[in-house]
C-alpha cells in the first residue's frame, strides 16, 4: 500500500457533487458530501460525478482500457494534501451490484465513494494485505453510519 494520507482536515476541503444521469435512486448531494468528508482525512478538492452507462463505459475504456461500465473510478491529480481529484460513479452498475448484494442501494453508494475516496488517499487492493488495510477502513467508514459490513458474504479470494 502506498502511505495513506493522515492529519486534520481543516475548512479547505471543497466536494462537488455532479448528477449526469436521470437514475432515480441517487442519494442527495447533501448525503454524498458526508460520505465523502467521512472518508477523507485531509483537505481536498474532490468532485464526484454520477454518470450513466454510456459515460461509465468511455471512461472506463479510455482510462482503464476496459470496455464496459465499472462502479467507481479515481482519478488522482494530486496525491499530496491538499489532494486534488475527481470520482465517478456509474449509477446503472452500482444500482445493479446492490440488488445483486441484496443491500440498500444508498449503502453501496457509501461504500463506493468510500472506496474511490481511499484510493484517492493512496490505499490499494493489488494484494491480500493492502486489500485487507483498506477493506478494515471501509468497514470502519460504514459502521459510522449503520452500514454492514459489504464483505461479510463475500467468497475468499482467488476463490
Amino acid at each position: 500500500m502506498k502511505s495513506a494520507v493522515r492529519g486534520r482536515r481543516s475548512r479547505s476541503t471543497r466536494i462537488t457533487v455532479q448528477c449526469a444521469t436521470t437514475a432515480r435512486n441517487v442519494p442527495p448531494a447533501a448525503r454524498i458530501r458526508q460520505w465523502a468528508r467521512a472518508a477523507l482525512a485531509s483537505d481536498a478538492q474532490v468532485t464526484i460525478r454520477i454518470v450513466g452507462q454510456a459515460e461509465g463505459r468511455l471512461l472506463n475504456r479510455s482510462y482503464r482500457r476496459r470496455d464496459y461500465a465499472t462502479n467507481v473510478l479515481t482519478f488522482v491529480f494530486r496525491d499530496q494534501p491538499p489532494l486534488e481529484g475527481d470520482l465517478a460513479l456509474c449509477a446503472p452498475v452500482i444500482t445493479r451490484e446492490a440488488r445483486a448484494q441484496r443491500k440498500p442501494v444508498a449503502a453501496h453508494y457509501a461504500h463506493m465513494i468510500m472506496h474511490g475516496l481511499l484510493h484517492l488517499q493512496g490505499y490499494e487492493h493489488d494484494n491480500d494485505a493492502d486489500a485487507a488495510t483498506m477493506e478494515r477502513r471501509e468497514r470502519a467508514l460504514l459502521a459510522r453510519f449503520g452500514y454492514p459490513d459489504p464483505y461479510r458474504l463475500r467468497t475468499p479470494r482467488g476463490g
